[in-house]
């Protein structure tokens, strides 16, 4: 099938009326959608994303009506959002896909008030919306439902064996809603056991075949407050203009404060290079947000530390500055009893200066922009900080690369400052600062 110019004018312009529509309907989804491109694509059967493009199948659309392609582009945009697309190692795994839905559409239903009309496609019914405990899906992560499919799917082999009733009904007698959108209703069904693999309408072949995913969850994360911010500034007594549940929540946790990270540095020092007591603190700093080590009849310097700052180029030069602004910050906070070495890094090591003042720390500027590579460090300290090797090491970085075998590490205590949610190193101590 050849579509004619004409035809995808006409695809493409309803695309674009919906957007519109939930724009002035449900504003905090059209306002993600604006991030979205839409693409026509013969081979998706029904409708797709990858999170860069949601992909529609043309015999697909033109079953649609209005409130169902409204539905789709919100669940798409959904799956996007929450990241679910972007997690390759999934995408074949059809426990989680289904649990991703039932979140996305137990959200959907609450974002349009219950009305399950909103989340019903006449060729495949309501769409599975609660969990396997009979709970609405919003209310938990796609992880969280994931954990509860295996003991579901086990239980519904055993009644497709014996006849029995179903879990809506033998497994849940407190289910709050029964039908199709119950977890064992028709559509649920459907989508958990299809027989030719045809009867989901939501296609996710697509998900994690990017590669940068990491760059895109960081741009949605970004459209994601962005949206957020928008909606907040709107009139509040205007119903459209209120975030949905699940935004409020996730809006609340990005914009959380995180534990100022020069106290767990108090607590990484006292544990791993000072041997003296943090208790009492120093009275000097008594209306602080952390406890200082009491230095006042103690001679104790804290020396011999080196912090790293990764100047890649995934390194904003407003990251670097923030790095640099948390370190001038820890040596203030040691009232000049820190002493240390002071490197950048990206592929190559720009060799570490000493500091033992804030003054000789200021002198010292940033360098690099190449990729990222963190064993550099190591090996750096080992051939050329063999004769005095730093009491540990704390490097500030986006994460971004991969990480070395501990080993390398030489036993030195290492601290990973990272500066987003994303990135977990697998060992050393881990903070995470605010950019």
């Amino acid at each position: 099938m050849v579509l004619s110019e004409e035809k995808r004018r006409e695809y493409i312009k309803r695309l674009l009326l919906s957007r519109m529509r939930l724009i002035l309907n449900n504003g905090f989804y059209g306002l993600l959608l604006m991030h979205m491109n839409f693409s026509l694509d013969e081979k998706i059967k029904t409708a797709a994303t990858d999170g860069y493009r949601i992909y529609f199948g043309p015999k697909f659309l033109d079953e649609l009506n209005d409130t169902e392609l409204d539905f789709i582009m919100m669940h798409e945009i959904l799956h996007v959002v929450l990241q679910h697309c972007m997690r390759g190692e999934d995408r074949n795994n059809e426990g989680f896909n289904i649990a991703c839905d039932i979140v996305v559409n137990s959200i959907i239903l609450s974002s349009n008030n219950g009305n399950k009309r909103s989340i019903t496609l006449r060729k495949y019914g309501e769409s599975i919306h609660l969990t396997p405990d009979g709970n609405e899906g919003e209310s938990y992560t796609a992880e969280e439902v994931y954990e509860m499919l295996p003991a579901y799917l086990k239980r519904k082999k055993t009644e497709d064996k014996t006849g029995g009733s179903g879990f809506g009904r033998a497994g849940n007698k407190g289910s709050k809603q029964s039908g199709n959108g119950s977890a064992l209703g028709r559509a649920g069904k459907e989508q958990i056991h299809a027989e030719n693999g045809n009867s989901r309408w939501d296609d996710h072949t697509r998900w994690g075949i990017e590669e940068d995913d990491d760059t895109l969850r960081d741009v949605w994360v970004k459209n994601f407050e962005d949206a957020c911010e928008a909606v907040s500034l709107r009139d509040a007594s205007n119903q459209r203009g209120i975030l949905p549940a699940f935004a409020e929540r996730l809006y609340k946790e990005l914009r959380k404060p995180q534990t100022d990270w020069r106290t767990i540095l108090n607590e990484f020092v006292q544990e791993e290079i000072a041997d003296y007591s943090f208790t009492p603190p120093d009275k000097r700093f008594n209306d602080n947000d952390f406890f200082l080590p009491d230095f006042n009849d103690k001679e104790e310097i804290v020396e011999d530390i080196l912090f790293m700052i990764d100047t890649s180029g995934s390194m904003s030069d407003k990251m670097i500055a923030a790095a640099f602004s948390e370190v001038k910050g820890a040596i203030d906070q040691y009232d000049g009893k820190l002493k240390g070495w002071l490197g950048f890094f990206d592929a190559a090591i720009i060799e570490p200066v000493p500091f033992e003042t804030v003054e000789e720390f200021k002198l010292i500027k940033p360098a690099g922009g190449g990729g990222t590579d963190f064993q550099i460090i190591f090996e750096y300290v080992q051939k050329h900080m063999g004769e005095k090797l730093p009491a540990c090491i704390i490097i500030l970085t986006d994460g971004f690369a991969p990480f070395p075998q501990e080993k390398l590490s030489m036993g030195i205590p290492v601290l990973w400052l990272i500066n987003n949610n994303e990135v977990t190193p697998p060992w050393g101590k881990i903070a995470r600062i605010s950019v």
